[in-house]
C-alpha cells in the first residue's frame, strides 16, 4: 500500500472501527495526519484545532482497525491517556501483522484473495 492508498483506505473508513489495517496503511496515515497538522499549526492555532477534531475519528479507527491486526482490541488506545501507555502502543503498532484472528484474515490476504468486500 502506498501513501495515496493508505489515506483514500483511512478517509473511507472515516469511523469503521472494525476489521483490519496495515502497517503501511496506519503509518502512511499517521505520517499523513503530522504533516498537515503540524503545516495547520504554523498557519493559524485556529485550523490546526479544526483540522485535529476532523482526524481526531479516522486516527482513533485506524489505530483500531492496526490493533485488530496484531490479535488486539482497540481498546487498548485509551493507554493514550496516560503517559507510558504511548510507548506499549508503539510497540505494539510496529509489530507484524498476525494470521487469521476473530477480526479476519490478515490485510495483505483480504487484497490479495480478490472476493468481494475485499479492500
Amino acid at each position: 500500500m502506498n501513501f495515496g492508498q493508505a489515506i483514500s483506505t483511512c478517509f473511507s473508513k472515516y469511523a469503521n472501527f472494525s476489521g483490519r489495517a496495515s502497517r503501511p496503511e496506519f503509518w502512511w496515515f499517521e505520517l499523513f495526519a503530522f504533516v498537515l497538522l503540524g503545516v495547520a499549526a504554523s498557519v493559524s492555532d485556529i485550523l490546526n484545532m479544526i483540522l485535529s477534531l476532523a482526524l481526531l475519528v479516522p486516527l482513533l479507527s485506524v489505530g483500531a482497525r492496526r490493533l485488530h491486526d496484531i490479535g488486539r482490541t482497540g481498546w487498548w488506545q485509551l493507554l493514550l491517556l496516560t503517559g507510558i501507555g504511548w510507548f506499549v502502543l508503539l510497540y505494539w503498532f510496529v509489530q507484524p501483522s498476525e494470521g487469521p484472528n476473530v477480526h479476519g484474515d490478515g490485510p495483505a490476504r483480504a487484497i490479495t484473495d480478490g472476493s468481494p468486500g475485499s479492500v
